[in-house]
This record gives structure tokens, C-alpha cells and sequence, in this order.
């Protein structure tokens, strides 16, 4: 078992989000090993009927109880959400703490989760961090098959390929079929497999809306649901006026990058160094390796990319409060050279006080100017996460 980074504090409730299969229960399970806890399910059909019909048979429940468990788990609260009514009563007329989890944000946004605000902290659990695997990670495996928890229990490549394909088709099912997050699935399927295409890109939504054959609108909501399902995370492009932030588009990470190959059907393809495919899930790994420590951490930064008018582009800006703020490019590469900074070298005077960095695999390490060329984990190290 894996020792996991995020650590919520026990004196409130909270709710604990994280995509399928990240390890919520898992964690909560050995988190209040030492605790009264009354748990509940809603993954399971009839559990969650129940308490869809007759949302106070929780109170009911807990009255019942004696002694009053300490905690209650409800995993997968967004399987209905009229529950948190009943939460929040519980949590102001008897103190009751909650731990909550779900594997999507969109249903609480519209519904009842407002009710808790201030009353239930807010944590987020990720897929397996380099740190949280320690010996045991791998990154050509990571690249390969992503850092899903149960993705270590399998040993051979077609185990890993059923897992991952049989993820996909539940994401489909559970998550935006059964929840009728949209109304007809054939684009939206569609949708998927370009958006995978584009991991890290720019968005062009015109463009994509021309593909899949839908509005551009639609689009837009495509990928609010993959980021209200936790499937994915924006990053936003670096202005200093937030006006002019806005008229440009994001770029738009998946979180893990065997289900992004999982949806891309191209599981079955070595992951060879020294190619675009390559270079590509490694910025994917690294980029959400950045924000996934970054947020267990209980850091307050700001994470933008910057590509100026004659084409330069740097792959991230991190806006550390009370730090200077860091550029960072990321290279692939085992033999990285001087030339691959030179985004940032033609950049990094207009960022005063700024520090530069190359994080790559090449295990040497030098100082050119303002920019450093470090090895990815000591980079990270170095970013203060």
C-alpha cells in the first residue's frame, strides 16, 4: 500500500474529490482505521435508492446509533446530492463530522453543495504521484499506463490494456451517460479521442466544433464537463492584465496519461523516447506531477503558459506567492542543450525577478545566465514542491 501525500485535517468535515479509481476509499479506510465510522456507499444500487427516496433515513440512522459514530463516509456524493441537505443539518444541529467524497464536481455545482460552504474543507486526491510510488516508480511506466493505483497490480501489458479500456468505457457509462451529462454520446465520443490528440495544445475551439460537428459552444461545455469529472485540468495563458487573459484560450491537461491513451486507442504502441509522442505525454506526466504536489502541498500557486506574438512559448509559468515567479520549459530528452532555452532566455528579462528552468531527464546540471538545467525531480525540489 501506498503511503498518500494528501492529509486532511480531522477537526471538520471535508469533502475529498478525485477521479474513478485514484484511491478515495482506500484512503479513507486506513485514514479512520482508528475511528468510529458509519459509512456509506451510493456506488452500490440499492444503497444508493435508499437514501435517494428517503434522504433522512441518514438521520434516522444516526439518532439510532449509540455511541454516535465520530465520522460518516458518504462515497461518491454527487449520486445524490439532495444527501448534503441533510449533511449540513446534521453538521450544525449535532456537530456530526463528514468525510465526503466524489468523482465529480458538476452535479454538486448546480445542486445543494453551497449549503456547505465553510462547513466542509475542501481536499483533492490525484492518481500516484513519482513521490507517493517512491522505489517502485517507473517513468517509461508511467508514461506508458499512467499512475492509477491499480494500475500497479497488473503485471502484463494486456492485464494494463483491459484495465485501462475497460476505465474508458466506464467513464462513458457511469460518469456522463448515466448522470445525462449530454444527450447525444456519438459526438462526445468523438470529442474524446480529439481532445486526447490535443493533450497540452492550445484549444482552437472553432476548430474542434468543426470536426466533431457541433457549436463551438458545445465544446465549451465538453471540456467544463471533463474538468467537472476530474478527468482533466486548464492552463490558462499568462497575461498581467486579466482582461486581456481571457481573450485567449487555454491549453487543456488529461490527468493521467493511460487513460489519455486509453481513449486515443493507442495503448497498444510502445511509448518510444526520443519522438514527438514521447515528449509529449512526459510534458502531460510532468505538467500534472507539478499541480498534483502543488495541491497536496497546500501551496497557493498559479500555474499559466505563456506563447508571445512571435511564436515563443514557455510550457509553464508558476506564480509563487512570496517567491520569484519560475519559467519553466520541459525536455524529454537525456542530453538536453543550450539551445533548448532559448524561449526562455529571449523572455526572462521582461520577468524581473524571475527564475528560469529546464527540467529534462539529462542527470547533469549547469547554470546558464537566470536559467537552470536540472533533472526533473530536483527541479520540482527546487520549485518548492
Amino acid at each position: 500500500m501506498f503511503h498518500r501525500l494528501v492529509d486532511p485535517l480531522q477537526s471538520n468535515s471535508f469533502f475529498l474529490f478525485g477521479p474513478r479509481g485514484s484511491g478515495k476509499s482506500t484512503f479513507l479506510a486506513e485514514f479512520f482505521s482508528g475511528h468510529s465510522t458509519m459509512w456509506i456507499d451510493l456506488l452500490d444500487p440499492e444503497e444508493e435508492e435508499r437514501y435517494a427516496l428517503a434522504p433522512d433515513l441518514l438521520l434516522n440512522k444516526l439518532q439510532r446509533l449509540q455511541p454516535r459514530p465520530e465520522w460518516v463516509v458518504i462515497d461518491e456524493i454527487q449520486k445524490n446530492p439532495k444527501l448534503l441537505d441533510v449533511v449540513h443539518l446534521s453538521i450544525e444541529r449535532h456537530r456530526q463530522k463528514f468525510a465526503l467524497t466524489g468523482s465529480s464536481a458538476r452535479k454538486l455545482k448546480r445542486g445543494a453543495a453551497n449549503l456547505l460552504a465553510g462547513r466542509a474543507f475542501v481536499y483533492h486526491m490525484f492518481p500516484l504521484t513519482h513521490i507517493e510510488m517512491g522505489a517502485q516508480f517507473d517513468l517509461d511506466l508511467a508514461l506508458s499506463w499512467g499512475t492509477l493505483p491499480k494500475i500497479t497490480h497488473f503485471t502484463s501489458d494486456e492485464e494494463k490494456t483491459e484495465y485501462l479500456s475497460a476505465y474508458a468505457r466506464t467513464y462513458l457509462k457511469e460518469e456522463v451517460w448515466a448522470e445525462q451529462l449530454v444527450r447525444n454520446l456519438t459526438p462526445f465520443r468523438k470529442f474524446l479521442e480529439i481532445s486526447v490528440q490535443l493533450n497540452g495544445e492550445i484549444l482552437n475551439y472553432s476548430g474542434i466544433a468543426r470536426d466533431v460537428g457541433v457549436d463551438y459552444k458545445t465544446i465549451q461545455t465538453y471540456y467544463q464537463i471533463l474538468e467537472d469529472t476530474l478527468l482533466g485540468f486548464f492552463v490558462e495563458p499568462y497575461h498581467r492584465s486579466i482582461r486581456k487573459q481571457q481573450r485567449q484560450s487555454p491549453k487543456f491537461y488529461w490527468f493521467d496519461t493511460g487513460v489519455a491513451r486509453a481513449l486515443n486507442r493507442t495503448l497498444g504502441q510502445t511509448v518510444t523516447p526520443q519522438t514527438y509522442g514521447y515528449g509529449n505525454l512526459f510534458e502531460q506526466f510532468l505538467v500534472a506531477e507539478i499541480t498534483r504536489l502543488a495541491t497536496y502541498r497546500r501551496k497557493q500557486y498559479r500555474f499559466s503558459y505563456l506563447k508571445t506574438k512571435d511564436q515563443l512559448e514557455i510550457d509553464l509559468i508558476i506564480d509563487r506567492p512570496g517567491l520569484p515567479t519560475a519559467l519553466l520549459e520541459i525536455k524529454s530528452t537525456r542530453r538536453v542543450k543550450a539551445q533548448d532555452a532559448a524561449s526562455l532566455h529571449h523572455v526572462i528579462d521582461d520577468f524581473p525577478s524571475a527564475e528560469g528552468f529546464v527540467l529534462s531527464q539529462d542527470s547533469h546540471e549547469q547554470k546558464i545566465d537566470r536559467v537552470w538545467f536540472l533533472p526533473w525531480q530536483k527541479g520540482l525540489a527546487e520549485l518548492g514542491i
